[in-house]
């Protein structure tokens, strides 16, 4: 007979905000058409839960009219997370509203957690009005137990 050993975690939510520190887009297809495509690289600086500066961010977005439309990309942080220093990559998806409202969800990408991230798992959510500087997210992450705990 053989046994199993499963490794539980337990769930822990973190909140905080975020600036765009800068955010450059360009039209892949002809500009002022619909629907349209864009590339848009974004730096964020997170605080609260998550401490990271100069996040690297890689959106696609898919513009269906010339303020609605949806976009996916990766973002990747270097810092902290509720005191653990490594680092993690999230996928992110989400919609632009007609009132110019980012709706997003992110999910850590599996296996990109480093150091005390390392098996990091987790989930969030972000609204962002339009021409709002700071923006509140909610992170739901785990870790394998006794695994990144703080020094």
């Amino acid at each position: 007979m053989t046994g199993t050993t499963a490794t539980t975690t337990a769930t822990t939510t973190v909140t905080g905000h975020f600036t765009f520190a800068s955010w450059d887009e360009k039209s892949v297809t002809e500009a002022g058409t619909s629907p349209r495509i864009a590339h848009a690289s974004v730096v964020n600086t997170f605080t609260g839960g998550i401490e990271a500066t100069d996040t690297a961010c890689e959106y696609i977005c898919a513009y269906a009219t010339e303020t609605t439309g949806a976009f996916a990309g990766m973002e990747y942080f270097a810092g902290r997370l509720d005191g653990r220093e490594g680092r993690f990559v999230v996928e992110e998806r989400g919609w632009f509203g007609t009132d110019g409202t980012v709706h997003c969800t992110f999910e850590v990408v599996p296996g990109s957690g480093t150091d005390e991230l390392t098996g990091l798992t987790g989930k969030g959510t972000f609204v962002a009005p339009q021409g709002e500087k700071s923006v509140p997210y909610t992170f739901a992450y785990a870790l394998p137990e006794g695994a990144g705990d703080p020094a």
